[in-house]
């Protein structure tokens, strides 16, 4: 049988190889052995095995002990690549296993400039450096078709998402916030009232949660004429940001987007009669999901939202 063939039947065993390495390290396999707490006749035998499956004499045997052949030190800094790259699965799969390492996808459709959200997403890495995180903004549709095809592992959104089956937990809730210009009528006071929107232009995104706070600004001032002209611009909140600085108009905002400062813009708390109004966030996640990482953020969460712990 040629020689190939013979490595194909006979395939080399990691424990030669930590065998042999160990012997080069100590240049002896008594001391090798010793320091393994392994026979001297098992380790001498593997490093024989592992000598005739390639079919080089990895080291020089003398009285003083081993010493490797110029082949072998070849042969033995493949060695330890090998080991070192075995080793390094091992504690990755490990590490995944207990939630310490792999990848979160987080979906979400508000800012993360300020508020819970982005303190929830920086304390989890510190806690966690070697779990990657992915993070997907998209409007809530596209984001429960991502949480139902496993794209997404877990979503933080306002409102319902449209998925059959998932898990829910309440979290915390933001204040809605008006953004005007510096000089507008709007930002002489510390807090604007729902009514007091009446006469202006509010320019709201049609992505999320535009439509959210639109429907919310409805719900306020149910009679038509005492709403504000609503715009809806199919942009990003930071060209909505840009609109406003022009002086076209005011908008809505939650509290998480004031992080993010825009020259020129302030930003007044928002209230009817009964104090601040409040959107309230939650988690969403598919209970078949087994991603050890999702559970390490699920627990994170539980943590600093007992809400989450208690089921309520």
């Amino acid at each position: 049988m040629d020689q190939p063939n013979a490595l194909r039947m006979h395939p080399i065993d990691l424990k030669q190889l930590r065998f042999a390495v160990a012997a080069a390290d100590y240049g002896s396999i008594r001391q090798a052995a010793e320091l393994l707490s392994v026979p001297h006749s098992i380790l001498s035998r593997s490093i024989r095995q592992l000598e005739h499956r390639i079919g080089i004499a990895v080291f020089e045997r003398s009285g003083g002990g081993v010493k490797p052949t110029p082949t072998g030190r070849s042969i033995l800094r493949t060695a330890r690549l090998v080991l070192e790259q075995v080793d390094a699965l091992v504690a990755t799969a490990k590490s995944n296993g207990r939630g310490e390492a792999g990848r979160l996808s987080i979906g979400f459709c508000t800012s993360i400039s300020a508020g819970n959200l982005r303190a929830t997403l920086t304390e989890f890495k510190n806690r966690h450096p070697r779990i990657e995180i992915a993070t997907v903004e998209r409007s809530r549709m596209r984001l429960a078709t991502a949480l139902r095809n496993g794209t997404a592992d877990v979503l933080i959104v306002t409102g319902d998402v449209p998925l059959p089956g998932n898990a829910v937990r309440s979290l915390w809730s933001e204040r809605i916030l008006v953004s005007v210009p510096e000089d507008h009528a709007l930002a002489a006071g510390t807090v604007v009232y729902w009514t007091d929107l009446r006469n202006e232009t509010v320019l709201l995104s049609q992505h999320d949660p535009g439509r959210e706070l639109e429907d919310l600004l409805i719900s306020k001032l149910v009679s038509p004429a005492h709403r504000p002209k609503i715009e809806r611009h199919d942009v990003s909140r930071g060209i909505i940001k840009s609109l406003i600085s022009m002086k076209l108009g005011i908008s809505l905002v939650l509290e998480s987007d004031i992080g993010a400062a825009f020259a020129g813009l302030v930003y007044r708390e928002l209230r009817d009669g009964t104090g601040p109004t409040r959107v309230d966030f939650s988690v969403h996640w598919r209970t078949d999901n087994d991603n050890p990482a999702l559970d390490s953020f699920l627990k994170l969460l539980a943590e600093r939202y007992p809400l989450l712990a208690s089921g309520e």
